[in-house]
């Protein structure tokens, strides 16, 4: 990957390669200077004795020294570990303590996170680097270990999924498509999820180098409509993924972005409702895309080639065999709902869970990896119906709560709505929504629940909904329903 990012592009080394907002003031990366970058710090770390297999982490925010940590450490052929500049003590100590890393490529905030764990810290700006430098590149291949990208799951502690040299190759086509044939003349890519996670690394940052396009890093200490609109303009972005949450944000605030060229997004469901504002407000068709860490960009959508299909998520992505799974891992036909898998094969599947062998066996039905998502195929569009743990089972009813979200979000006076089924000794769940209003704008319940039986049906009315002024979050954007679930178990105890 190093190779297919960075040193492929030696007879090149004036094209852009980073727009960099990071610093306040723009800077543009040429290919040439990206390169003597990581070479710099390749030679740093191998004269620090990091070799082939070793894990480094990289605890840097959206920066060109990021983008030049990773490149280094798989010039050398050892394995990168993106970590989050947000994270806690604990979440730092768990993802370092399983790796077994020891080196870690920061700054000077970073410097002081990992001050009580047991790492060493090597920050660019401050370690003599001999940017002249060549050190030899490593012979990999395809299935050797290139990223440790750590994953929450519905149980247990964070996994670590292990990608081998293969995964950029197994991103390329699902974010060509999903930017609607990214890399035409004008291109230049940017999103505001943080380099450290799948989205960032290989929808974004990764892809942009290696077809060619310019990367916009730029810092957002928290994500708001007027910094997008403010680095978009500044950049001259044309291409950006976007996280759900984000583009609500932008709708609630009304915010347009006239000059794009596309629009991607995948994390959840849009719906109807956001692709109809989503044509208003960019003048194009939002590209929803499909993955997880484990196996990304597996379906997307494409304007440019085929017609959206509102509720489904598009189609599958060149490369990768999707499956729609019953109990016994046959494939089920058009309308049914099942396992979403994927087949093994797919280069953006990872080699496994780093050191749990039965969490990644656990993964497996035969030759096909479950996604632990739920979906059925419709018209040959792949719709997805909800993670297996947030289905909701009401009365006999099987639901997914994105259709009721949707629903809410087309209330004028909703800017955020989360729905999962509350433990209920009659119906065995009943369906709860958690509803964040409008600035501006006062929500009746019962008003709420008329917009949905009037639109959808009256068992998917919820029968309970929670006005509140926020709703938790991943660090990515994604409403944490296991954290609704958790606090409605709790009040069904007391």
């Amino acid at each position: 990957m190093a190779r297919q990012v960075c040193f492929d592009w030696q007879d090149q080394p004036e094209r852009l390669a980073i727009i960099d907002l990071s610093q306040g003031a723009r800077r543009d990366l040429s290919q040439g200077e990206l390169a003597a970058m990581a070479r710099g710090l390749a030679a740093a770390l191998l004269a620090r004795g990091v070799g082939r297999g070793d894990r480094v982490g990289v605890l840097r925010a959206q920066d060109p020294w990021c983008a030049a940590a990773h490149i280094a450490i798989w010039s050398l052929g050892a394995i990168s570990l993106p970590l989050f500049k947000l994270f806690g003590p604990d979440a730092l100590a768990s993802r370092l303590g399983d790796s077994g890393a020891i080196w870690v490529i920061t700054d000077a905030v970073g410097e002081a996170l990992l001050r009580e764990l047991p790492v060493r810290p090597l920050i660019p700006e401050t370690t003599p680097l001999d940017h002249t430098a060549t050190p030899p590149l490593a012979d990999t291949g395809p299935e050797d270990p290139a990223v440790l990208i750590y994953t929450s799951g519905t149980t247990g502690a964070p996994k670590g999924a292990l990608h081998g040299h293969r995964v950029l190759s197994g991103h390329l086509p699902g974010v060509e498509i999903s930017h609607d044939r990214l890399g035409q003349p004008s291109d230049v890519l940017w999103t505001p999820a943080d380099w450290a996670w799948i989205g960032g690394l290989f929808d974004v940052l990764m892809p942009g180098l290696a077809i060619g396009v310019p990367v916009v890093a730029a810092r957002m200490a928290k994500f708001t409509p007027e910094g997008a609109r403010a680095i978009v303009e500044a950049a001259g972005v044309r291409n950006i993924f976007f996280p759900p949450t984000a583009l609500k944000m932008l709708k609630a605030a009304d915010m347009a972005l006239p000059g794009l060229r596309s629009v991607a997004s995948g994390g959840e469901p849009l719906g109807a409702q956001m692709l109809e504002w989503g044509q208003r407000a960019f003048g194009l068709c939002i590209n929803e895309f499909y993955g997880q860490t484990e196996c990304n960009m597996i379906a997307s959508s494409a304007g440019s080639l085929f017609a959206p299909r509102p509720g489904c998520i598009g189609k599958p992505v060149p490369g990768h065999e999707l499956a729609v799974l019953d109990g016994d891992g046959t494939a089920l036909g058009e309308g049914i709902e099942g396992d979403i898998a994927v087949r093994r094969g797919s280069a953006s599947m990872m080699l496994g869970y780093w050191q749990k062998p039965e969490a990644t066996a656990e993964k497996f039905r035969g030759d096909w990896m479950l996604t632990g998502d739920r979906g059925l195929w419709e018209a040959g569009y792949l719709r997805f119906v909800g993670r297996e743990d947030d289905v909701i089972t009401s009365a006999g009813y099987r639901i997914g709560p994105a259709e009721i979200e949707d629903c809410l979000l087309r209330h004028p006076g909703v800017a955020m709505a989360a729905v999962i089924g509350r433990p209920d000794a009659l119906r065995t769940e009943a369906v709860r929504a958690y509803v964040v209003a409008r600035a501006g704008h006062h929500l009746e319940a019962e008003v709420l629940q008329a917009h949905v039986r009037e639109r959808l049906s009256a068992h998917l009315v919820p029968r309970e909904v929670v006005l509140t002024d926020s709703l938790p979050m991943t660090v990515t954007g994604k409403i944490i329903r296991k954290e609704l679930k958790r606090r409605a178990m709790e009040e069904n105890q007391e």
